[in-house]
């Protein structure tokens, strides 16, 4: 039987999964199926995979022998975090159930690889992981101490690890880190001007979604046949959005920060605000830790703003007036970023659009474009409009644009190859 890497990302009630297959001549992976299991923690679980051409392989609403799963009660995220076993708490559909039910899946569909180890993608790596790590006890508890720099995110991403643990504790896990790929940030670049106390307790500016950046400049590098790839804004834009400026591959600033909602307006994130809104927001109406965090990460962004969706294909097809405030609101805010971050590059040599809507939302890219013509941008509309065009930029611009796929599972299982099977 062929042999394959699972990788994992696994979120408060969902677990996304892709299976690549190590080829015998040690040539890249080959994606082979990828799929989503959803509503994990409630009484209608579901599980999807397709292969890799998209077709479906598994549609199901898995049960237990009563016929219906219990939802979790208010101590579900202890549960989930000490990845206790579904079975010992009557019917819950833990993560671990979902992890098991997927390892079984796999195990009988005849033309999958067998998995030899997985990998995750964990969002905080803290100030001292700048590359990947084979997740042992030890690691394990320093990522429960980055937990209160992404309360949203890392608590889930440490949950799916201790399942996988507990339903095969023989199999190697490598975690990839969304921080890691900013860590050659200049000082400057991360600093707050808050007094130094805070700063040494690790309140700094991060960055995220550098799984998705590392591929990029990997694309671009190879795409051009150097790594001397210039002075690079990339805009990875979907239902979570922010920009990196490169230098020759290199982070050298991003539009996230300490969290994951500094930057731009994102689906429901509020992106960068006044510290001032907070207060006022405190003293006049008594909002709390709750109250905050809900508006700033689920009812702001595209759905505050236009209160019609936070989907920018709906926002684009609307007649409402809101909705296209929003749209024009979020190209702004990436026009003003990008000349931002063109500053730190000290010019532009090329933007790169990625992501959902980077790679699909021509009329956001046009947007972003026109306010940018400044730079040296030069957008030709026809390409612009095209299917699979990767330069769009007219003839003569001085500035490069280019739509590229990302791809953060492929990421993640080279380091997982790299790690668990290289010397």
């Amino acid at each position: 039987m062929s042999q394959g890497l699972l990788v994992l990302n696994a979120g408060s009630s969902s677990i996304k999964f892709s299976v690549f297959a190590l080829p015998v001549d040690g040539g890249d992976l080959m994606l082979v199926c990828r799929g989503l299991q959803e509503n994990i923690g409630e009484d209608d679980p579901h599980f999807k995979a397709f292969d890799c051409d998209g077709r479906t392989l598994s549609d199901i609403r898995p049960t237990p022998p009563s016929g219906k799963y219990r939802k979790q009660g208010p101590d579900h995220r202890r549960r989930a975090n000490d990845a206790t076993p579904s079975s010992s708490d009557g019917e819950v559909y833990d993560h671990q159930a979902a992890l098991r039910d997927l390892l079984d899946w796999l195990s009988t569909m005849p033309d999958l690889p067998d998995v030899i180890a997985a990998g995750h993608r964990v969002v905080h790596g803290g100030k001292e992981f700048s590359d990947p790590q084979r997740l042992t006890p030890e690691i394990m508890a320093r990522l429960e101490t980055f937990v209160p720099l992404a309360p949203l995110h890392q608590p889930h991403n440490l949950a799916g690890i201790r399942a996988l643990t507990a339903v095969r504790p023989d199999l190697p896990q490598i975690g990839c880190f969304d921080t890691a790929f900013h860590h050659g940030q200049p000082e400057l670049a991360r600093l707050f001007a808050l007094p130094r106390v805070y700063r040494q307790e690790g309140v700094q500016r991060y960055g995220f979604h550098g799984l998705s950046y590392e591929y990029i400049a990997g694309a671009l590098a190879e795409i051009l046949g150097t790594s001397a790839t210039g002075r690079v804004v990339v805009a990875h834009l979907g239902n979570g959005a922010s920009m990196c400026a490169m230098r020759d591959g290199q982070s050298v600033a991003s539009t996230m920060g300490f969290t994951a909602v500094e930057g731009l307006p994102m689906g429901t994130r509020s992106g960068s605000l006044d510290p001032g809104v907070l207060l006022y927001l405190i003293e006049r109406h008594g909002m709390g830790i709750r109250d905050l965090t809900n508006l700033l990460y689920k009812q702001s962004g595209l759905l505050g703003l236009s209160g019609v969706s936070n989907d920018m294909r709906e926002l684009l097809a609307s007649a409402d007036p809101n909705a296209k405030l929003a749209v024009d609101y979020f190209s702004y805010r990436i026009a003003r970023e990008l000349g931002s971050l063109a500053a730190a590059l000290g010019g532009l040599d090329a933007l790169v659009f990625t992501g959902g809507i980077g790679e699909h939302a021509a009329a956001v890219r046009e947007q972003v474009c026109a306010r940018s013509t400044w730079l040296g941008i030069e957008l030709d509309a026809a390409a612009n409009a095209g299917r699979d065009q990767r330069r769009i930029e007219r003839s003569g611009s001085r500035v490069a644009v280019w739509v590229l796929p990302t791809n953060e599972e492929l990421v993640i299982a080279r380091h997982t190859r790299r790690l668990v099977l290289e010397p």
